[in-house]
């Protein structure tokens, strides 16, 4: 009987995701760069490379999949490098490609304008 295993998923550079909608630059943003986390886990790499334990704690709700899962995803749009530092179970750092370092503007601007509309909405309490 012969068991088949797979390789490890980092080990394998991943195809870009398509976008849904072809053409509609706001569906590949999204695509690239929306949901509940990304912005954040954004936020944390342009402050310097992480390990996934230090995004973790930095993302505390966050589980071990859906961090797992949207690192991936970051990796396969090009936007996020994964740097292992060496053999298994050696830590694997993260940080922004070239590429990913050109959103770092976007970060801060979401950032700025969630800081106003929380003092905003703390105003008119």
């Amino acid at each position: 009987m012969s068991v088949h295993k797979n390789a490890p998923r980092g080990a394998y550079r991943r195809p870009a995701r398509r976008n849904a909608i072809s053409d509609c630059p706001l569906t590949a943003a999204f695509a690239a760069v929306g949901g509940k986390w990304k912005l954040v886990i954004l936020y944390w790499l342009a402050e310097g490379d992480l390990h996934f334990a230090g995004l973790r704690q930095r993302l505390a709700p966050i589980s071990h999949k859906v961090l797992t899962e949207q690192l991936r995803e970051l990796e396969a749009d090009e936007i996020v490098d994964r740097v292992p530092t060496g053999k298994a179970p050696a830590p694997v750092m993260y940080r922004l490609t070239a590429y990913g370092r050109t959103l770092v503007p976007l970060v801060e601007s979401v950032r700025a304008w969630g800081r106003g509309h929380i003092e905003r909405m703390v105003s008119s309490t």
